[in-house]
């Protein structure tokens, strides 16, 4: 326990699409532990809301017909409802787009202004000359600078994943229409992120959480740290104070969220939200894609601002759907309430898998498979057997509950137990703490099993009962820590055991106050296993959805939907013979540490082995470019990507990074004519 109190939040969802599995990874997590420190006597408020500006929102809208704030209002309320049915309980789901977070936002730009952390620039920026406005963010697509691949907006998304500054797009089109964009001067506010340096790189090293938050940040800050611009040409969003025309990047506004979510918490309940943002400590749950805009952007500018930076942060590892990459654009998705609640599946089997199949940080993959596995093995044939065995048998071998007191062995098992779990909740290993719930309820069933009860019954029953006797205490700690896990279940299985309160009310540490009751309630297995055919209706739904998308997809105009225009500016054949293409065959490869979509590449070229560091990693396999031959560029500036110097670039056609090679085998070092 601990007295100094907490504001736990999760990465805000964005309102412009439904839930699904990969939202779920950071949100179960977080509930997760929550409810088990507040067991423990810990002092918690849980925040979160939905994250409602930004040009998604707006081409949406702009599509459907109608205004952002509808939108915004119709995503919040689908992620509102799906939380509540998953089991996750927060103080408060706000909106970024109510007053309380317009003022607050202004208030905190307002003092980064007046201690001189924000200047004005003026920038080139992308213009659709047909559509008659700037492109920021999601308005333009274009080529990474730094990597060559599809970026659009404020991200490489299908390259290196570097966040991009306005107008550092090159070759820019709209959108929305396609159109080529012009650059125009612009003028633009920016943050001085680079003058945190210093602070960032002594505040990082102790920040709480997970290590591959802090390390991916430590990285980035060591290796680059540019000034951010934090405003946008649009009409939604936090207006920027003192102007007109300019709102403040979603990313300003949605993290100061969290402070006003808590703020409207506080109003609501009589609390002091200061008590929680200025004496107490701060965890932030985010998934992993968002680590630089939490333990960069954000901290940088709390410090500036007079407020205190995070306390830890959580990053989850990412989701995959039966081995493939998560995807909605192709229909590798799972949808919580169409694929999962609507089916009639119980929130409390899904809290259980996420957060029992994998290590907080890595990939975690969902299939059905493994998940009717996990249900029936360890839910039904481990814990719900265990606590059905053992009150089957007093209900039906002795109607009351036996009266004598639990072994001491029981009790320190017990002990043993709630130590590790509670050391692993606060460490943020969760799946340490469900293998100790479950190793209790193991326990519990290898003791029963081991000393056969049913068999001592007519022989000697006093030993027969003082083993029931000791069953149901372990029982009662399995339901006490289990209650985080699987809020539904825990209780059933309270009034099962004869209790008419909530178990929630109760502390952890009731697990080792003696089983006081005298009788037990309405004795039922606790859960259904997951049979085949359920099971393999869920799979055909996937395939389907896969094949529809694929259909889909070949059923559009490639030639207008897919494939990029031919570019307007003429070269020579001079201009060609500028490049130096050479055959190349990569003899080593690996990932570059804390990124997802960077390979390192050791490429013999025939006369040397070079090392190209290229955006496909989620594309190709390491194992799967060794020996592979390539086209590479050899007389290309040398440039470094995440501190790894690349000399060379391949080639590759499309988003899905087709590589181009050679139809015949050729030495490495020929060149391409």
């Amino acid at each position: 326990m601990t007295n100094k109190p907490t504001v736990v939040t999760c990465g805000l969802p964005y309102t412009n699409g439904f839930c699904h599995l990969g939202h779920l990874r950071t949100y179960i997590p977080g509930d997760f532990y929550v409810r088990y420190l507040r067991r423990l006597g810990d002092d918690i408020v849980f925040i979160c809301g939905s994250d409602n500006h930004g040009t998604p929102i707006v081409v949406t809208a702009e599509a459907e017909k109608t205004t952002p704030r509808a939108v915004s209002e119709e995503y919040h309320a689908h992620f509102d409802a799906v939380f509540k049915s998953m089991g996750i309980a927060f103080d408060r789901f706000g909106m970024t787009d109510d007053p309380t977070n317009h003022n607050r936002t202004a208030s905190i730009l307002q003092t980064l202004i007046d201690r001189g952390y924000v200047y004005e620039q003026t920038i080139q920026q992308s213009y659709c000359p047909k559509c008659k406005r700037f492109l920021p963010d999601r308005y333009v697509e274009g080529t990474c600078p730094y990597c060559g691949k599809h970026a659009r907006g404020d991200e490489c998304d299908s390259g290196c994943g570097r966040h991009l500054e306005p107008g550092e797009i090159l070759d820019p089109v709209c959108a929305t229409c396609g159109t080529k964009a012009e650059l125009r001067e612009q003028k633009h506010y920016y943050f001085k992120l680079s003058s945190f340096r210093d602070y960032l790189l002594e505040y990082l090293p102790n920040l709480g959480g997970t290590l591959n938050a802090k390390n991916y940040a430590i990285g980035w800050v060591e290796n680059e740290l540019k000034d951010w611009c934090i405003t946008r040409m649009m009409d939604w969003g936090v207006k920027f104070p003192g102007s007109d025309e300019l709102v403040c990047y979603v990313w300003v506004d949605a993290p100061i969220g969290y402070i006003s979510f808590t703020e409207e918490w506080a109003n609501a309940t009589g609390n002091s939200w200061q008590k929680y943002w200025c004496e107490g400590d701060r965890v932030h749950f985010i998934g992993s894609d968002i680590i630089y805009h939490h333990c960069v952007f954000w901290p940088a500018m709390l410090h500036g601002a007079g407020y205190q930076p995070p306390s830890a942060v959580v990053a989850s590892g990412m989701v995959t759907i039966d081995g493939e990459k998560f995807s909605k654009s192709k229909g590798n998705v799972v949808w919580t309430k169409e694929d999962y609640l609507d089916k009639g599946l119980p929130a409390d089997y899904l809290r259980y898998y996420l957060l029992a199949y994998t290590s907080h940080t890595r990939e975690l993959d969902f299939s059905w498979k493994e998940f009717q596995a996990r249900i029936n093995n360890e839910l039904v044939n481990t814990f719900g057997n265990f606590a059905n065995r053992s009150m089957s048998l007093v209900k039906t071998k002795f109607g009351d509950v036996p009266q004598m007191p639990v072994d001491a062995e029981i009790f320190a098992e017990i002990e043993r137990s709630l130590a590790a779990i509670e050391e692993a909740v606060r460490s943020y290993e969760f799946k340490a703490a469900v293998d100790g719930i479950l190793l209790l309820a193991a326990y519990g069933n290898g003791y029963i099993s081991n000393a056969a009860p049913w068999k001592l019954i007519k022989e000697d029953p006093n030993a027969a009962a003082q083993i029931l006797k000791n069953c149901l205490q372990i029982v009662k700690a399995c339901a006490l820590i289990m209650q985080p896990v699987m809020p539904e279940s825990s209780q059933k299985l309270w009034e099962m055991l004869g209790y008419t309160d909530l178990v929630e009310t109760r502390p952890i540490s009731d697990a080792l106050v003696p089983f006081e009751n005298t009788t037990l309630g309405d004795v039922k297995p606790l859960f259904a296993r997951i049979e085949d055919k359920q099971r393999e209706e869920m799979e055909a739904l996937l395939t389907k959805r896969a094949e529809d998308s694929k259909k889909k997809a070949a059923g559009k105009d490639t030639m207008t939907a897919v494939i990029e225009p031919i570019s307007e500016e003429i070269i020579t054949i001079d201009d060609v013979a500028k490049l130096d293409l050479r055959v190349g065959r990569v003899i080593k490869a690996e990932r570059v540490p804390k990124t997802t979509k960077l390979l390192r590449l050791q490429v013999d070229i025939g006369t040397e082995v070079r090392q190209i560091v290229s955006g496909i990693a989620d594309v190709y396999t390491p194992e799967e470019m060794v020996d592979k031959k390539i086209i590479v560029v050899v007389n290309l500036k040398p440039a470094k990507f995440r501190g790894e110097e690349s000399n060379g670039m391949l080639f590759a056609a499309g988003d899905e990074a087709s590589l181009l090679v050679p139809l015949k085998d050729v030495p490495e070092g020929t060149k391409i004519h």
